[in-house]
């Protein structure tokens, strides 16, 4: 599809968007977008900037030069926060509240998806059982998970995936696919970024591939996943 082609702009789309550290560039010039119903893989080794691509998409670090647009529009700070869900490396948990009660608190902040509350979240995600465990008492597998129903919850249609699949078993890893299918399949958009192909979704997937000093190649191809 050539941008005349578009009846309606892409959920995401960045031109020209760079980022320097200490003077020194971490990524960019990268010009990409990302369409609902779609996943972007971003992919490369560690430094190339994944997880500093996806901070300043969230707006939580400024880039040093380009363009982000969220649905055709400016991503001013309050679009981001309606428009991106953002899961990273860290939980991003109150350590000393239940994994429910961190899950209330953060819908009362955020919002969350029409017909979903946290008790059923955790059991989506296999934390049935574990409404009233203190955050800081779950495994490393279990604190990813209690990410995953948070980020389920959101009603944001955008998600931002950094190294989703860290830390899951097998079975962790078929939840994270799953989530993304049904989130694609509801209008949403998802960039996932990982070291390889080995680990990533089933989906309708573009790729940027990231080197250390900037994008290497983008790949229009995809599959389109099964239901």
């Amino acid at each position: 599809m050539t941008p005349d082609d578009r009846s309606t702009p892409p959920l995401l789309a960045a031109r020209g968007l760079s980022f320097a550290r200490n003077d020194e560039p971490v990524f960019g010039p990268l010009d990409f977008s990302v369409d609902a119903g779609e996943a972007l893989l971003v992919q490369g080794g560690n430094g190339a900037g994944k997880t500093t691509l996806l901070r300043v998409l969230a707006g939580l670090l400024r880039a040093d030069g380009g363009e982000v647009d969220i649905d055709g529009q400016r991503a001013h700070a309050a679009r981001r926060a309606r428009a991106i869900a953002y899961m990273g490396h860290l939980p991003g948990f109150k350590a000393d509240l239940g994994a429910l009660e961190n899950l209330d608190f953060l819908c009362g902040l955020q919002g969350r998806r029409r017909n979903q509350i946290p008790v059923n979240a955790l059991a989506i995600v296999g934390l049935a059982g574990y409404e009233d465990a203190l955050a800081r008492q779950l495994s490393a597998g279990q604190k990813k998970r209690l990410s995953l129903a948070r980020l389920w919850l959101s009603p944001a249609p955008l998600w931002l995936l950094d190294e989703p699949y860290a830390n899951l078993d097998l079975e962790g890893i078929e939840l994270v696919n799953r989530m993304i299918q049904a989130h694609l399949r509801s209008g949403g958009a998802a960039l996932v970024t990982t070291h390889g192909a080995y680990a990533a979704p089933p989906v309708r997937t573009r790729m940027l591939a990231l080197a250390a000093a900037g994008m290497t190649s983008t790949d229009g191809a995809g599959v389109e996943a099964s239901a």
